[in-house]
C-alpha cells in the first residue's frame, strides 16, 4: 500500500513540471516558427509587388473600330486604354500627348488593337487620292464607306467588230472605299450604275482614267477578311 502512495504522490509531484513543458512557449530557433516568419515576409513583399504593378500602366490610344488607310485619325476614331509597361508599348500612339493635327490612318487597324506609330502619318505621306468611278450595281451592292477591295478592269480588245475584252486584271490592290454614291456619276459613268468614291495611291491615279477611258469595265471585288470601317 505503502508503495502505491509513493507512486501516486511521484506522479502528482511531477505532472506540473511536464504540463510547464508543453506549454513553454517556442524558441526563436524553432525551424516553425522561422518558416512561419518567411512565409508572412514573403506574402508581405508579393502583395507590395502587385500593387506597384498595378499601377505601372501608361494611357495609349486604341482603335475604337476599324480604322482604313485615308481616314482622318481624329477624336472619334480612337479610345484611351491602359497598358502596362512591360507589354511593350514603345511603338505604340501614347494617349498622354495630343493626336497628331491632320493625322492620317497609313494602314489597316482594327478595331480594339493599340494604334502603331508607323499606321499614322499625314496625308502626303497617305499619298492617296479621291477618285470615283461608276461601276455595275451589282459588283457595289455589298460596298460601304471604308470597305476595302480590289479592282479589275476589263480592257476591250483593240480593232474588235463585236464587243470583245481581253479579260479581267487587278489594276488597285486593297484600297479603300470612301462613300458610294447610286447616282452613278463617276469616271465612265452613264448614270445607269454606281458611283463608288475610292481612296487610289497618287502614282496609280493615271492607269484608272486611262482604263476607263478606254472603255474598260470595271470591277470592285470586297477583299475577304479585311477591316471595315461603318460610317462615311
Amino acid at each position: 500500500m505503502s508503495d502505491l502512495s509513493t507512486l501516486d504522490r511521484a506522479r502528482t509531484e511531477r505532472a506540473p513540471t511536464d504540463r510547464a513543458a508543453r506549454i513553454q512557449p517556442p524558441s526563436w530557433r524553432d525551424s516553425r516558427l522561422l518558416v512561419g516568419v518567411l512565409l508572412v515576409l514573403a506574402s508581405i513583399a508579393l502583395g507590395s509587388y502587385l500593387v506597384a504593378r498595378a499601377d505601372d500602366s501608361v494611357p495609349m490610344y486604341a482603335a475604337a473600330g476599324p480604322l482604313t488607310p485615308g481616314q482622318s485619325l481624329d477624336e472619334s476614331a480612337v479610345v484611351r486604354v491602359d497598358v502596362r509597361l512591360a507589354d511593350g508599348v514603345a511603338g505604340y500612339l501614347p494617349a498622354d500627348e495630343p493626336l497628331p493635327a491632320e493625322g492620317v490612318v497609313l494602314r489597316e487597324v482594327r478595331s480594339g488593337e493599340l494604334v502603331p506609330l508607323s499606321a499614322v502619318g499625314t496625308t502626303d505621306d497617305a499619298a492617296l487620292s479621291q477618285v470615283t468611278i461608276a461601276v455595275d450595281a451589282t459588283s457595289a451592292a455589298a460596298l460601304t464607306s471604308g470597305t476595302v477591295v480590289d479592282v479589275f478592269v476589263n480592257l476591250p480588245v483593240a480593232g474588235s467588230v463585236r464587243d470583245e475584252y481581253a479579260g479581267p486584271e487587278r489594276l488597285l490592290e486593297r484600297v479603300t472605299v470612301a462613300a458610294v454614291d447610286t447616282s452613278g456619276r463617276g469616271l465612265g459613268g452613264s448614270g445607269a450604275g454606281t458611283a463608288v468614291r475610292i481612296m487610289v495611291p497618287v502614282e496609280q491615279v493615271p492607269d484608272l482614267i486611262a482604263a476607263v477611258d478606254l472603255q474598260a469595265k470595271v470591277t470592285v471585288v470586297p477583299v475577304p477578311g479585311a477591316v471595315t470601317r461603318s460610317g462615311g
